[in-house]
């Protein structure tokens, strides 16, 4: 009998099941909003709005002179946070809107094999939303470019409330500013769509950006920003909390501190169940039924970062590092489970390292935890120096799926594997918690 953990799960995965057994979706996705005539911004024109604010060219060469021209904005950067005008929420509030429904042209980007819409390309069009709406926080309309470099930093979470995307139904994006620091944001989205009538809520996402100088070398000062209202003090409050145990996390890291004494028991337990009874030997290790050892679970990958996929700061943009992470980890957990996942949730996607244009790129996924129908991947990637053979890890990613049947469990071997198999779970039973 299912653990009551897993209804909610167990209902995502039947839901995409439906949903894609149905055939043709309704006609009734173009949302009267993003009626022709309406003015609006559009998702295709965010990255433009970018490079206007910045001073970007779309071209490669003028890009290149244009991010050079950036160094002489030092100069125009706050001392501190004090001189720096304080700002509201509403005044970073963008709504953007995709028109699956309306523009079959545009549709066609998005679609997918399986008739639904590629969840890749939404984590672009979040990325670069998110760094616009950072930019709405903190640009100087006086001025004619912003003199900071705003980056992704991390995505905290971005929990699936609904499993359901149609291809072919009207899409919008909501958020603003609702924590600052010093030197970084944290901006809230939610993605909406408009289906049989009604718009219906889709996912909720947090991103934390970095402000930097014009060269994107060292911290630069943001807005401070001031809550109006009950509910928007519990919104800063919560980005309050929100790095509070960002930190917490970060020191229990198991790559900083030994696991718990709980941790440790389901370890050895893990040992236990894998020894020959028949050698009662250390070295001697049996897989368990219905069960993988973890190194048979991984699905590696390799990109040329090619200038076409570059930022306003001609770097690899995020949003493309991020889509080919989930690409990779729904493929590898679509071969586990021997059916198409469902994505639950994604969190924790740390940006360490930004990548160059011409990198080699390794992208290496890795199942490290199971429960049920549910599987936990880990996406890791890597720049190659192809000189000097040096690997540098740039980013690491987390995501949560469900599957319509149970799965096998996952069975770590050596002592790194373990390490994987925690920090795993900790991901997952994250998951939970928010869902």
């Amino acid at each position: 009998m299912m653990s009551p953990r897993f209804l909610l799960l167990r209902s995502v995965a039947s839901m995409t099941t439906r949903a894609f057994s149905q055939g043709p979706v309704s006609l009734q996705g173009k949302a009267p909003d993003m009626s022709e005539g309406n003015a609006h911004l559009l998702v295709s024109n965010v990255r433009n709005r970018l490079r206007q604010i910045v001073g970007a060219s779309t071209n490669w060469r003028d890009h290149q002179q244009a991010l050079a021209d950036r160094l002489s904005l030092s100069n125009q950067l706050a001392a501190s946070q004090d001189e720096l005008p304080v700002r509201r929420m509403k005044d970073s509030y963008i709504e953007a809107h995709l028109p699956l429904g309306t523009d079959p042209t545009l549709r066609e980007k998005y679609l997918n094999y399986h008739k639904g819409v590629r969840f890749g390309r939404i984590l672009e069009d979040l990325d670069s939303l998110a760094v616009l709406i950072c930019y709405s926080h903190t640009h100087d309309k006086a001025l004619p470019r912003s003199p900071l470099s705003i980056v992704t930093a991390l995505v905290d979470k971005i929990d699936m409330r609904k499993q359901i995307i149609h291809p072919d139904c009207d899409i919008k994006f909501t958020g603003h500013v609702t924590w600052v620091g010093k030197s970084s944001i944290e901006a809230k989205m939610h993605m909406f769509q408009y289906h049989e009538g009604a718009y219906s809520q889709v996912l909720d996402a947090t991103f934390v950006m970095v402000a930097r100088d014009p060269e994107n070398k060292r911290a630069a000062f943001v807005n401070p920003l001031q809550p109006e209202g009950p509910e928007e003090e519990k919104l800063f409050q919560q980005g309050e909390v929100n790095k509070t145990r960002r930190v917490e996390l970060s020191t229990a890291s198991l790559l900083k501190v030994a696991p718990t004494e709980e941790e440790r028991k389901i370890i050895h337990s893990l040992f236990l169940n894998t020894l020959d009874t028949k050698t009662v030997s250390f070295r001697s290790r049996v897989l368990p039924p219905n069960s993988v050892w973890m190194e048979d679970a991984k699905v590696k990958g390799l990109e040329i970062c090619h200038p076409q996929e570059r930022n306003i700061f001609n770097r690899i943009f995020g949003g493309f590092l991020m889509r080919k992470a989930y690409e990779l980890g729904w493929a590898n957990a679509c071969s586990y489970g021997g059916c198409r996942p469902s994505l639950v949730a994604v969190d924790d996607i740390l940006f360490q390292k930004p990548v160059e244009i011409g990198s080699l790129l390794l992208l290496s996924s890795q199942v490290c935890y199971t429960d049920g129908k549910c599987i936990q991947v880990r996406v890791h990637t890597e720049v190659l120096d192809p000189l000097t053979r040096q690997h540098n890890t740039t980013n690491v990613f987390h995501f949560t799926f469900v599957t319509d049947n149970d799965v096998p469990n996952i069975m770590p071997q050596s002592y790194g594997e373990s390490m994987l198999y925690l920090d795993g779970k900790r991901h997952f039973n994250q998951t939970l918690q928010s869902q």
